[in-house]
Protein backbone atom coordinates (compact mmCIF):
# COMPACT_ATOMS: atom_id res chain seq x y z
CA UNK A 1 0.00 0.00 0.00
CA UNK A 2 1.60 3.73 -0.68
CA UNK A 3 2.00 5.88 1.92
CA UNK A 4 0.40 9.33 1.87
CA UNK A 5 3.55 11.55 2.47
CA UNK A 6 2.86 15.34 3.44
CA UNK A 7 5.88 16.78 2.90
CA UNK A 8 5.80 20.51 3.83
CA UNK A 9 7.96 23.57 4.93
CA UNK A 10 6.49 24.97 8.41
CA UNK A 11 6.78 27.79 10.52
CA UNK A 12 8.10 27.02 14.13
CA UNK A 13 4.69 28.30 15.66
CA UNK A 14 3.10 25.55 13.21
CA UNK A 15 2.22 27.56 9.63
CA UNK A 16 2.22 26.50 6.51
CA UNK A 17 1.74 30.15 4.70
CA UNK A 18 0.74 34.06 5.48
CA UNK A 19 -3.05 34.16 5.89
CA UNK A 20 -2.79 34.91 2.09
CA UNK A 21 -1.27 31.88 1.61
CA UNK A 22 1.71 33.99 0.72
CA UNK A 23 5.05 32.33 2.03
CA UNK A 24 7.62 35.04 2.33
CA UNK A 25 9.74 34.19 5.06
CA UNK A 26 10.85 30.52 4.20
CA UNK A 27 14.22 29.93 3.22
CA UNK A 28 13.76 28.50 -0.28
CA UNK A 29 17.28 27.77 -1.13
CA UNK A 30 19.45 25.60 0.36
CA UNK A 31 20.55 22.18 1.22
CA UNK A 32 17.15 21.49 2.60
CA UNK A 33 15.64 22.79 -0.94
CA UNK A 34 17.61 20.58 -2.88
CA UNK A 35 17.11 17.70 -1.11
CA UNK A 36 13.49 18.24 -1.17
CA UNK A 37 13.73 18.52 -5.11
CA UNK A 38 15.30 15.59 -4.82
CA UNK A 39 12.46 13.83 -2.51
CA UNK A 40 9.85 15.00 -5.30
CA UNK A 41 11.28 12.53 -7.88
CA UNK A 42 10.46 9.71 -5.70
CA UNK A 43 6.64 10.45 -5.47
CA UNK A 44 4.27 8.93 -8.12
CA UNK A 45 1.44 11.30 -7.53
CA UNK A 46 0.64 14.31 -6.21
CA UNK A 47 -2.76 15.36 -3.76
CA UNK A 48 -3.60 18.94 -3.37
CA UNK A 49 -6.31 21.69 -2.42
CA UNK A 50 -7.75 24.25 -4.80
CA UNK A 51 -6.25 26.89 -3.65
CA UNK A 52 -2.71 25.14 -3.62
CA UNK A 53 -3.23 24.18 -7.04
CA UNK A 54 -4.49 28.29 -7.67
CA UNK A 55 -1.68 29.51 -6.09
CA UNK A 56 0.99 28.31 -8.98
CA UNK A 57 -1.18 30.43 -11.28
CA UNK A 58 0.85 33.84 -10.75
CA UNK A 59 4.00 31.69 -11.16
CA UNK A 60 3.05 30.23 -14.78
CA UNK A 61 0.66 27.43 -13.67
CA UNK A 62 -1.57 27.09 -16.95
CA UNK A 63 -4.92 26.00 -15.69
CA UNK A 64 -5.76 22.31 -15.86
CA UNK A 65 -1.90 21.40 -16.45
CA UNK A 66 0.03 19.41 -13.65
CA UNK A 67 1.99 21.79 -11.44
CA UNK A 68 4.29 18.57 -10.59
CA UNK A 69 4.67 17.55 -14.61
CA UNK A 70 5.89 13.96 -13.54
CA UNK A 71 3.42 13.07 -11.31
CA UNK A 72 0.04 11.81 -11.45
CA UNK A 73 -2.13 14.96 -10.13
CA UNK A 74 -5.25 15.25 -7.93
CA UNK A 75 -6.81 18.42 -7.22
CA UNK A 76 -9.94 18.54 -4.64
CA UNK A 77 -11.97 21.06 -5.21
CA UNK A 78 -16.07 21.39 -5.38
CA UNK A 79 -15.44 24.04 -7.13
CA UNK A 80 -12.57 24.13 -10.06
CA UNK A 81 -13.97 22.63 -13.48
CA UNK A 82 -11.68 21.89 -16.73
CA UNK A 83 -12.67 20.71 -20.26
CA UNK A 84 -12.02 17.45 -21.41
CA UNK A 85 -7.96 18.30 -22.32
CA UNK A 86 -7.04 18.53 -18.51
CA UNK A 87 -3.85 17.15 -17.78
CA UNK A 88 -5.18 16.73 -13.63
CA UNK A 89 -8.19 15.06 -12.61
CA UNK A 90 -10.29 17.22 -9.97
CA UNK A 91 -12.25 15.38 -7.55
CA UNK A 92 -14.91 17.05 -6.41
CA UNK A 93 -16.66 14.24 -4.56
CA UNK A 94 -16.41 10.77 -2.87
CA UNK A 95 -12.81 12.20 -1.54
CA UNK A 96 -12.13 9.34 1.00
CA UNK A 97 -12.65 7.17 -1.28
CA UNK A 98 -10.88 8.02 -4.04
CA UNK A 99 -7.90 8.89 -1.71
CA UNK A 100 -8.46 5.38 -0.10
CA UNK A 101 -7.83 3.75 -3.82
CA UNK A 102 -5.24 5.92 -4.89
CA UNK A 103 -3.04 4.11 -1.73
CA UNK A 104 -4.35 0.81 -2.50
CA UNK A 105 -3.17 1.09 -6.21
CA UNK A 106 0.33 0.08 -7.01
CA UNK A 107 3.34 2.72 -7.64
CA UNK A 108 5.53 5.20 -5.65
CA UNK A 109 4.29 6.94 -2.23
CA UNK A 110 1.94 9.86 -2.88
CA UNK A 111 2.74 13.58 -1.99
CA UNK A 112 0.44 16.06 -0.41
CA UNK A 113 1.22 18.73 -1.50
CA UNK A 114 0.49 22.33 0.23
CA UNK A 115 -2.68 23.19 2.29
CA UNK A 116 -3.43 23.27 5.77
CA UNK A 117 -7.06 23.18 5.76
CA UNK A 118 -6.83 19.78 3.14
CA UNK A 119 -4.44 18.56 4.55
CA UNK A 120 -6.45 18.15 8.34
CA UNK A 121 -9.08 16.85 6.39
CA UNK A 122 -6.74 13.93 5.51
CA UNK A 123 -5.83 13.79 8.63
CA UNK A 124 -9.49 13.60 10.75
CA UNK A 125 -9.73 10.46 8.25
CA UNK A 126 -6.65 8.60 9.18
CA UNK A 127 -5.42 8.87 6.01
CA UNK A 128 -1.83 10.45 6.23
CA UNK A 129 0.63 8.29 7.20
CA UNK A 130 3.89 10.31 7.21
CA UNK A 131 4.95 13.51 7.77
CA UNK A 132 8.30 15.26 6.33
CA UNK A 133 8.39 18.76 8.16
CA UNK A 134 11.06 21.32 7.01
CA UNK A 135 10.71 23.61 9.86
CA UNK A 136 12.17 26.92 9.15
CA UNK A 137 13.62 29.41 11.40
CA UNK A 138 10.29 31.99 11.97
CA UNK A 139 7.76 32.88 13.25
CA UNK A 140 4.41 33.91 11.67
CA UNK A 141 2.37 34.29 14.84
CA UNK A 142 -0.90 33.55 12.26
CA UNK A 143 -1.50 32.33 9.01
CA UNK A 144 -2.79 29.12 7.63
CA UNK A 145 -2.29 26.16 10.18
CA UNK A 146 -0.01 23.14 9.46
CA UNK A 147 -3.68 21.17 9.73
CA UNK A 148 -5.93 24.16 9.23
CA UNK A 149 -8.65 23.60 11.82
CA UNK A 150 -8.48 20.17 12.77
CA UNK A 151 -8.87 18.75 16.00
CA UNK A 152 -7.72 15.09 15.68
CA UNK A 153 -5.16 13.45 17.97
CA UNK A 154 -2.50 11.59 16.57
CA UNK A 155 0.75 10.37 17.88
CA UNK A 156 4.00 10.33 15.81
CA UNK A 157 6.79 8.34 16.04
CA UNK A 158 10.41 10.23 14.91
CA UNK A 159 12.06 8.40 12.44
CA UNK A 160 14.77 11.02 11.36
CA UNK A 161 15.81 14.04 11.62
CA UNK A 162 18.28 16.46 10.32
CA UNK A 163 19.50 20.17 10.71
CA UNK A 164 20.66 22.45 7.95
CA UNK A 165 23.22 25.24 8.74
CA UNK A 166 20.94 27.82 7.56
CA UNK A 167 18.54 27.22 10.57
CA UNK A 168 15.97 24.87 8.74
CA UNK A 169 14.85 21.13 10.48
CA UNK A 170 13.62 18.56 9.18
CA UNK A 171 12.07 16.55 10.81
CA UNK A 172 10.46 13.28 9.66
CA UNK A 173 7.25 11.26 11.56
CA UNK A 174 5.53 8.34 10.73
CA UNK A 175 1.54 8.99 11.86
CA UNK A 176 -0.15 6.94 14.74
CA UNK A 177 -3.78 6.78 14.79
CA UNK A 178 -5.95 6.00 17.44
CA UNK A 179 -9.98 6.17 17.95
CA UNK A 180 -11.13 9.21 15.67
CA UNK A 181 -12.06 12.09 18.67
Amino acid sequence: MRKIVYDVAVTLDGFVSHEDGSVEGFLMEGEHADEYAERLKGYGTVLMGRRTYEWGYPYGLVPGKRAYPHLDNHIFSKTLRFDDNAEVRVVDRDEVAVVEGLKAADGADIYLCGGGAFAGFLLDHGLIDRLVLKVNPIVFGHGVRLFGGSTRKVELALVGAKPYANGVLLLRYDVKYGPAA
